[in-house]
């Protein structure tokens, strides 16, 4: 079959493909004969219609035979113009190996790259990132395809496989994760600062990792977690690019139609699956239960973002953290805050964490960001402080907090809880710095209970006093009236506590 052809079959498949997809998710195949020697790489080509009304994801299979030494694959498909507030077309692409796509088959994972990228290659030695370098086995392999969005008009697509064969004698790919400690940085029980969102050219993001680790350390971080959606391929190269004072940890942003939900804290080299949504409790319950047993967490990552598949409608109490604060503050980390403090009113208290979930070099790492208590910088001292909520969020490294409750002879931090009777008297204690222009506010489940305004030093020590009569807990927000770097939105946060609890 030359480039471009269809046999008769596909064809009349690939125009009823909306069809046949609604019923099976799957696109017509193609199948490659096994090569001459000598032979020059042959491609294929898939084109069809889906329909507004299609499944969330398509497989297409593609027979590849023996003496193959890359794959490449290239996509596209129209985008008609539709009115305001129609959604248009846009289709994600990955690849799964002959051992198969089942769902959580790992093994059959070959890579992801969303709708960031037309065309990726995979081969023994290299892939395009997002994408897992390996042997082209012989066996039946599928492109997968995820129509995201479908306009009215429907969305015409176009797949071209081609193989390049003979034997491929260059060097095959060796994982270099990074090391799992940062010597540099490596002390005792401290306050630890971290991005926990992160992107680079492995998923939809603009920075190398080379770029993301020198802005993470221009800001002032102690570690990173790599959470690239949907592919552990950049968990694979850390050890590139690591340095002797950033602890880089792994993890995967869980982008599924439904909501994302960042895996954080994974071993190298571990894939989450993505493909199932909210209404699919037993899958999600299925996959943080794998997040749990590698000795990750997982992030409610979000959770009022206004994107189609991006607000989280998955259970909280299945999550370990509540991303309440993403980017610069915008109403729907307003929203976040709020929900989040809702939960910790009705008696459900999950640790808030704030993350930059920088993609682009315009994108300001660590803005926000988490800092943490750990007994060292490692990954299991700490994601046991960011489980327990012993962290606080802060705009940049310049912010600066103490947060404390004492009372009865005893005093506490945040995320512990100060055991004291109904009537002790509780001092609530907050000290502050680098945060010039701003107010300090303490609130407990009745909201705002006392608020100061900061000098124009930028620091101060704030004090008030309550009694677990009347406060089951007590946390602090530092909020900016005139609003923060890179957004225009009033009161906006600068940093906040997690609770210090209070009482039996």
């Amino acid at each position: 079959m030359s480039t471009g052809e269809l046999s008769r079959r596909n064809m009349l498949r690939a125009g009823g493909v909306a069809a046949a997809g609604a019923a099976m998710g799957m696109l017509p195949g193609v199948a490659f004969a096994a090569p001459a020697p000598g032979a020059a790489p042959e491609t294929r080509t898939v084109t069809g219609t889906f329909r507004p009304d299609v499944p969330d994801w398509y497989y297409l299979p593609v027979d590849v035979p023996r003496g193959v030494r890359q794959i490449d694959v290239v996509y596209s498909y129209d985008r008609p113009s539709v009115p305001p507030g129609v959604r248009g077309n846009a289709c994600d692409i990955g690849m799964f190996g002959p051992e198969g796509h089942e769902l959580g088959n790992a093994r059959g994972f070959r890579g992801w790259s969303g709708g960031f990228r037309d065309r990726f290659s995979i081969s023994a030695a290299q892939a395009t990132p997002g994408y897992l370098a390996g042997p082209i086995t012989p066996g039946r392999w599928h492109v997968i395809l995820g129509p995201y969005t479908v306009a009215p008009q429907g969305m015409n697509y176009r797949v071209d496989i081609t193989l390049t064969f003979g034997r491929d004698d260059a060097k095959p790919f060796r994982p270099n994760p990074a090391p799992e400690r940062a010597p540099a940085r490596e002390r005792v029980r401290a306050w630890y600062r971290g991005d926990c969102h992160l992107h680079t050219v492995h998923s939809d993001g603009r920075r190398t990792p080379e770029q993301l680790v020198a802005d993470a350390r221009a800001a002032g971080l102690d570690f990173i977690v790599s959470t690239e959606h949907n592919t552990p391929s950049a968990q694979l190269i850390w050890g590139d690019h690591a340095t002797d004072d950033l602890l880089i940890l792994n993890g995967e942003e869980v982008t599924t139609r439904s909501g994302h939900w960042p895996a954080i804290g994974l071993p190298a080299g571990t894939w989450i699956d993505w493909r199932y949504r909210a209404a699919d409790p037993r899958d999600f319950r299925r996959f943080t239960d794998q997040v749990h047993r590698a000795g990750g967490l997982v992030t409610a990552a979000h959770p009022f973002a206004n994107c189609f598949g991006c607000t989280y409608e998955f259970a909280y109490e299945i999550a370990d953290l509540v991303e309440v604060w993403n980017g610069p503050w915008t109403p729907d980390d307003e929203a976040g805050v709020t929900h989040w403090d809702g939960l910790l009113r009705g008696g459900r208290w999950i640790p808030a964490i704030g993350d930059s979930d920088a993609h682009n070099p315009d994108q300001v790492v660590a803005l926000p960001h988490t800092v943490v208590l750990a007994d060292r910088l490692g990954r299991a001292e700490l994601l046991a402080g960011l489980k327990a909520g012993r962290s606080w969020l802060a705009e940049s490294k310049t912010v600066q907090l103490d947060f404390s409750v004492s009372g009865g002879g005893r005093t506490a931090g945040i995320g512990e809880r100060l055991a004291a009777g109904t009537g002790t008297p509780v001092t609530v204690r907050a000290s502050v710095s680098g945060v010039p222009g701003t107010t300090v506010t303490f609130l407990d489940q009745l909201g705002p209970e006392h608020t100061e305004t900061v000098r124009d030093s930028g620091s101060a020590t704030v004090t008030w006093q309550t009694y677990p009569r009347y406060s089951r807990w007590v946390r602090a927000e530092v909020r900016r009236p005139s609003g923060s770097p890179g957004t225009s939105t009033p009161n906006a946060m600068v940093a906040m506590t997690n609770p210090v609890f209070l009482g039996g």
